[in-house]
């Protein structure tokens, strides 16, 4: 598929068959990351990926998230990944450190290994704005995971 500027792209239909997904959730603020994690899980089946094609892990945090991500890159197992979990604002630094580190280790990790990686980590200010936003991001990740995996796939790469 090849870019035309000032044309509107039709976005290409999603189909996950034949695609091994790989989903690392966050134990942290666990209602939502759980919310997160069955709207991605859900939205994967819908796109017609298999049950038994989709592994899920946990971690404690944002933070441990890239580590098992950059694990699981390295399995060859797996044609895309996503990371779920939640970072609520707090009243200190901390919220900054966790957001910035954990997003650009999960960016690093998916440049660094060539696999496609779905970032539905929520920042947010708090657990209002999560809630809102939890079903949404975790369908998003999937669509995300299985719409990369096919670009990938479609190059060759």
């Amino acid at each position: 598929m090849s870019f035309t500027p000032n044309r509107p792209q039709e976005l290409p239909p999603l189909d996950g068959t034949g695609l091994r997904i790989g989903i690392v959730t966050c134990r942290f603020n666990p209602d939502i990351c759980n919310a997160l994690n069955e709207a991605c899980v859900g939205e994967l089946l819908k796109l017609g990926v298999a049950q038994q094609a989709i592994a899920q892990y946990q971690v404690p945090g944002a933070l441990e998230a890239p580590l098992a991500l950059q694990a699981l890159a390295r399995s060859g197992r797996f044609d895309a990944l996503v990371a779920l979990g939640c970072i609520i604002r707090g009243d200190t630094y901390h919220f900054e450190l966790v957001a910035n580190e954990s997003g650009a280790g999960v960016t690093r990790v998916g440049l660094d290994s060539g696999i496609p990686i779905a970032n539905a980590i929520l920042t947010v200010e708090n657990e209002e704005q999560a809630v809102v936003r939890q079903t949404d991001k975790g369908v998003d990740a999937a669509r995300v995971a299985v719409e990369m995996a096919q670009f990938l796939k479609n190059l060759g790469a």
